[in-house]
C-alpha cells in the first residue's frame, strides 16, 4: 500500500491495542504501543531509500529483504529496543507484540496489490502479488480516516476499529469476487490465454489486463465483466545474439527482467548505435507503456547509456539516457 495508508493503519492498530487489558490500563504502555505501531507500519518500506542510488537497485530490492520473514521478526525487536528506553515503565512483551502486529500487517496487505512483495524470502524469492487492491485504495484509506475521526471525537477505539476492520475484510472479499469475474470474462474473450495478469486501478470496477497466448500478447481494460482489448502484439522470442546477450548484462535491463513477468522487446539500429528496449505490458496508460528498460550501445557493443523505470514521454526518456550514461 502507499505511505499514507500505512500511516493511518498504524494509528488504527495503536487504537485497537486498547483491546489488550495491559495496554488499556497502563498509560506508558499505551503511548509506547501507539508510537511503535505507527513506526512499525512504516518500517518495511525503509528500502525506499534505495531509490537514491538508482532505479535498478530500487526495482530489484524494493519490498524484498525488508519484507522478508526474517525482517518481519527483526523489525519489531529493533523498534521495541529503540522505544523502550523512553518508556521504561511500559510492558515490554506487549509493546513487542503490538509492534509485531503492525509490521506483519504492513507486509501482509502489500501482497494484495499488483506490485507485491518477496514476503516468502528466504524460502522463495518469487514475488507474491495477488492483484486485488490498488496501491492506493481510496475506500480503504477513507474507511481508516472515518474510524480515526470517530475515535478522535471520543468514541471507544475497540468497537470502532473492530467494526472498521470487519468492513475492510468484507471489502477484500468483494474485490476477490470481482477479480474472479474479470478472469472468467477474459477466458471467454481470449480462450487460448495461458497467462493472465489482472491489476486493479483506483476505480472500483476498472482493471488493467494483460494476457499471453502461445502466439500473442493482449493488453486491455476490464470494466465490470466487459473486456476491451486495446493492443495485440505478436510474440517474439528474445534473439540469442551478441546484441541481446550484451544488453542483458546491463544492470538496468537485468533489474527489469527480474521484476517484469510480461513484456515485449524492440531493437532499433542507427548509424552509430543499437538501442534495445524492453516494455512491461502490465501498465498501459493513455496509449502509453510507461515502465521500460532501455540500453544504448555503440557498434562495438559497448554500453553507452541505460535506464529503467517509469517514463511518460519519449522526450523525457531520451533526456534520461543523455544525462545518465552507464547508470
Amino acid at each position: 500500500m502507499d505511505t499514507g495508508t500505512h500511516i493511518v493503519m498504524g494509528f488504527a492498530i495503536g487504537g485497537l491495542a486498547a483491546i489488550d487489558p495491559v495496554v488499556a490500563n497502563d498509560p506508558a504502555t499505551a503511548q509506547s504501543v501507539l508510537i511503535a505501531a505507527v513506526i512499525g507500519s512504516q518500517a518495511p518500506d525503509a528500502d525506499t531509500v534505495l531509490k537514491l542510488r538508482n532505479n535498478a537497485v530500487y526495482i530489484r530490492h524494493h519490498r524484498g529483504i525488508t519484507h522478508s520473514v526474517p525482517a518481519v521478526m527483526l523489525w519489531p525487536i529493533a523498534i521495541t529496543a529503540a522505544i523502550f528506553p523512553f518508556f521504561p515503565e511500559a510492558n515490554l512483551l506487549h509493546l513487542w507484540l503490538w509492534t509485531f502486529l503492525a509490521v506483519f500487517l504492513h507486509v501482509f496487505v502489500d501482497i494484495f496489490n499488483s506490485y507485491g512483495t518477496q514476503a516468502l524470502r528466504p524460502f522463495s524469492s518469487r514475488w507474491v502479488a495477488l492483484g486485488v487492491i490498488n496501491t492506493f485504495d481510496p475506500i480503504i484509506f477513507g474507511i481508516h480516516i472515518i474510524g480515526l475521526i470517530i475515535w478522535g471525537f471520543g468514541a471507544n477505539p475497540v468497537p470502532t476499529f473492530l467494526i472498521m476492520y470487519t468492513v475492510i475484510v468484507g471489502y477484500y472479499v468483494i474485490r476477490f469476487m470481482l477479480q474472479s469475474a474479470v478472469r472468467h470474462s477474459i477466458k471467454k474473450t481470449i480462450p487460448k490465454a495461458d497467462n493472465v495478469i489482472i491489476a486493479p486501478t483506483i476505480r472500483f470496477y476498472q482493471w488493467r489486463i494483460a494476457a499471453e497466448t502461445k502466439e500473442h500478447f493482449y493488453v486491455g481494460r476490464a470494466y465490470g465483466r466487459s473486456i476491451t482489448i486495446y493492443d495485440k502484439f505478436k510474440k517474439k522470442s528474445i534473439p540469442d545474439n551478441e546484441i541481446f546477450q550484451k544488453a542483458k548484462t546491463d544492470r538496468n535491463v537485468s533489474a527489469f527482467l527480474s521484476f517484469s513477468p510480461l513484456y515485449r522487446w524492440e531493437l532499433s539500429e542507427g548509424d552509430d548505435q543499437y538501442e534495445v528496449r524492453f516494455i512491461d505490458l502490465r501498465y498501459r496508460s493513455n496509449d502509453h507503456y510507461p515502465f521500460v528498460a532501455v540500453v544504448q550501445m555503440d557498434k562495438d557493443l559497448d554500453i553507452q547509456s541505460s535506464y529503467t523505470g517509469w517514463i511518460f514521454s519519449e522526450e523525457k526518456l531520451q533526456k534520461k539516457l543523455d544525462i545518465l550514461p552507464n547508470e
